[in-house]
């Protein structure tokens, strides 16, 4: 019966994309949370009562961001991880009814996280801990890992919440060895030094995170290149560094490194914008096995977060990819 519903449940995921791909798309987000920003027009009193002028609500987690703009950009995936309590279910109601499909595991105890963030002339953030994760849920999380199949791709993206062992992301690509699943890692120091050894296809460090791996300072190009071709020698297929508003730099496989500017726009908010790039560069390698079109849609995505309040759209992220094309970048 579990075989058989694993068979069912990969069809469900896999049919809405393109037939000679019939890939699925995982992302993991082990702590999610609700992020309640709340705007205010004055400065935060410490001790006093303050009032809000604005509220807004998000689902957070880097792995549930790339989910978002993945969908955005008609890639269809299935969002797996931890949630717990009544803030989980609605984390669970609100990334399902952006048409993702989730497959979250529901903890025994604790709630998920709500981080609040109070934009005022000063930004303030208070992140919660999150719930403990208990064995049995990260047994259930490896029964899903262990059923990914040939030619589907997983995001492993973010910090891992105390509850976890420091060496998941080893131990979860250490599961997919031997299969040829397309892996993405967005994550900083130790957890992406380690699972080098597995071969991911594409990890996403940007400039101050590449000088932190080696302990130096990013001072030019030929900096990028150098600690990114060591990467590379250390196991690490492709190596994409997001730069900021001097854009970003890929390093492929095969063939010359590829640096573009990032397209035109004032920034408001960089909250996700190198998760919406790793989901951008994703649906572009999947659409056109492309590496220069994969990290242009991938900037586009990536840009088109930085210019909004939210995540990025699929009409920004069209405009910033025309931008490329003309050119059109930040001086």
């Amino acid at each position: 019966i579990k075989k058989l519903k694993s068979i069912i449940f990969h069809f469900l995921c896999s049919k809405n994309l393109r037939k000679e791909d019939r890939k699925v798309v995982y992302t993991i987000t082990f702590n999610p949370a609700l992020d309640y920003v709340m705007r205010m027009n004055t400065s935060l009193d410490i001790g006093e009562t303050n009032r809000s002028q604005s509220e807004e609500l998000y689902y957070g987690g880097k792995g549930i961001n790339v989910s978002v703009v993945l969908n955005e950009l008609g890639i269809s995936n299935v969002s797996l991880g931890f949630i717990a309590g009544f803030t989980g279910d609605a984390i669970n109601e609100g990334v399902s009814k952006m048409g993702i499909t989730t497959d979250f595991i529901k903890l025994p105890k604790g709630i998920s996280r709500i981080n609040v963030k109070l934009k005022a002339d000063k930004e303030t953030e208070i992140n919660a801990q999150g719930p403990d994760i208990d064995k049995e849920s990260i047994d259930k999380l490896f029964s899903k890992i262990n059923a990914i199949k040939d030619g589907d791709c997983i995001v492993l993206a973010g910090s891992i919440p105390k509850t976890l062992p420091d060496d998941i992301y080893e131990k979860i690509l250490k599961a997919l060895d031997g299969k040829t699943v397309i892996k993405i890692v967005d994550a900083t120091k130790d957890l992406l030094m380690k699972v080098l050894p597995y071969k991911p296809f594409l990890v996403k460090p940007n400039r101050a995170e590449l000088g932190e791996l080696f302990n130096v300072r990013i001072q030019n190009d030929e900096d990028i290149i150098k600690y990114g071709r060591i990467l590379q020698d250390r196991g690490a297929i492709n190596v994409l560094i997001s730069l900021g508003k001097d854009g970003a730099m890929l390093i492929p496989e095969n063939g010359e490194p590829i640096k573009m500017g990032a397209p035109s726009g004032k920034p408001v908010n960089t909250v996700g914008s190198g998760d919406s790039m790793v989901a951008g560069f994703l649906a572009g390698y999947l659409k056109t096995h492309d590496y220069y079109e994969a990290l242009a849609l991938g900037s586009a995505a990536g840009s088109a977060t930085a210019i909004l309040p939210g995540l990025a759209n699929k009409e920004t992220i069209d405009i910033q990819r025309s931008k490329i094309e003309k050119g059109d970048f930040i001086k």
